[in-house]
């Protein structure tokens, strides 16, 4: 398997798309309008929160996901979610997408419209109209970096990666962007994620590839349990490395399989690191349980329990909190084959407690990453999940969003 980390890390990078970022009047200083456009259409893949209440832009966008499936741009604005706003609502994504669309003379089925930012108020059209018409498309790491700053919210950081791999002998590059640092309960949540690759592969054959990496990606973070209205990842994918079209029978299918993997679980592993008001990012590793979904059912329930996260974040050595999370979890549990390791020191064996030292287990949950791996004893089956603990600054951070 052949991949490589390109040290850029620019959405822009692969063959073909440009990108913008600026401060239109939406949020009171920081950049909040952002595009992403391809030369050519692109085969296009998406997942979307499954919140049943969803934004009016996830409408306009998953038309054009599933029924032009093809993607030549995408417009995203930070600020305002546009999200339970009837019928204005839906006026106003759709006219994103025609404003859009006579930017860059393209038929308006061909772009995607995100929003992301508080729900319930109007948007405030006229900076988009003119932010729209400002915004400069370059294929450069600056307008990269633009975009990614311009679709934040709560994030204190940018979120940006990307790898090359070979197909057919020809260079294939995969890069993402993304925002998130709260209500992060994928399927998905307050999320936005960005994909790009000059890959030529078709639309079905993205689609089926990128759901099934969601399960173990962005599907595999929580922070604070809340499912959001806007969350959505896409990918473009415009052919331009001029490769065969990938399916999983090509020969060099694990090449591009591996690299997107890596793209997704790289954006998703940032998201959950930068928790609102988080410190530490939190892996957690199950193995031997019963099937890779009920691994990935305990870790996640590990990893969102307030207790375990609120241990991590005191340096508390209680692991009773994570066995306490396995019992509840919902997946086949055997108290008595147990075993629990904290930053690889063994804790629980055996469902039965082992000696340890505080003092050495309270030094590595102080650290920045804290891995918690837990082994059910009952089969084969494995999964992770990332997420984040949980500190005052997330109560001060979300008691005064709106203001």
């Amino acid at each position: 398997m052949i991949m490589t980390k390109l040290s850029t890390k620019n959405l822009v990078s692969p063959k073909g798309f440009k990108a913008a970022g600026l401060h239109c009047g939406l949020k009171h200083k920081k950049k909040d309008l952002a595009m992403l456009v391809s030369e050519v259409p692109a085969s296009v893949a998406g997942v979307f929160t499954t919140n049943a209440i969803q934004a009016a832009p996830l409408g306009v966008t998953k038309k054009v996901v599933y029924e032009t499936k093809q993607m030549q741009a995408l417009i995203v604005n930070s600020g305002n979610a546009n999200a339970c706003t009837g019928k204005q609502g839906k006026v106003d994504a759709e006219e994103m997408q025609q404003l859009t669309a006579d930017k860059l003379a393209i038929d308006a089925n061909l772009v995607g419209v995100f929003s992301t930012g508080v729900i319930g108020e109007i948007m405030n059209m006229a900076p988009v109209r003119q932010g729209v018409a400002k915004l400069d498309l370059q294929d450069s790491l600056e307008s990269a970096i633009d975009f990614a700053q311009a679709i934040l919210t709560t994030d204190t950081v940018m979120k940006n990666t990307a790898y090359s791999t070979i197909v057919d002998g020809k260079e294939v590059i995969i890069a993402g962007t993304a925002k998130g640092s709260g209500m992060i309960e994928p399927n998905m949540a307050t999320m936005l994620g960005f994909i790009t690759t000059d890959a030529n592969i078709s639309s079905e054959v993205l689609q089926q590839t990128l759901s099934s990496l969601t399960d173990v990606t962005f599907n595999a973070i929580t922070v604070d349990g809340d499912t959001s209205t806007n969350d959505s990842v896409v990918i473009m994918a415009n052919g331009l490395a001029g490769n065969e079209p990938l399916t999983p029978t090509h020969p060099d299918w694990a090449n591009f399989y591996k690299t997107l993997q890596v793209v997704a679980e790289d954006l998703a592993k940032m998201i959950a690191k930068d928790g609102e008001g988080a410190t530490k990012l939190i892996e957690v590793n199950v193995v031997q349980a019963l099937t890779d979904e009920e691994a990935r059912k305990v870790a996640k329930t590990v990893v969102g329990s307030p207790l375990v996260k609120t241990a991590v974040f005191g340096a508390d050595a209680n692991w009773g909190r994570v066995i306490a999370a396995v019992g509840y979890s919902g997946a086949s549990v055997d108290p008595d084959k147990i075993a629990i390791k904290i930053g690889g020191k063994l804790l629980v064996e055996d469902g039965e407690p082992v000696p340890f030292s505080e003092e050495e287990l309270m030094q590595i949950l102080k650290q920045h990453e804290v891995k918690i791996d837990v082994s059910l004893g009952q089969g084969e089956g494995s999964g992770l999940a990332w997420g984040c603990d949980l500190t005052y600054d997330y109560v001060q951070i979300n008691a005064s969003y709106r203001s």
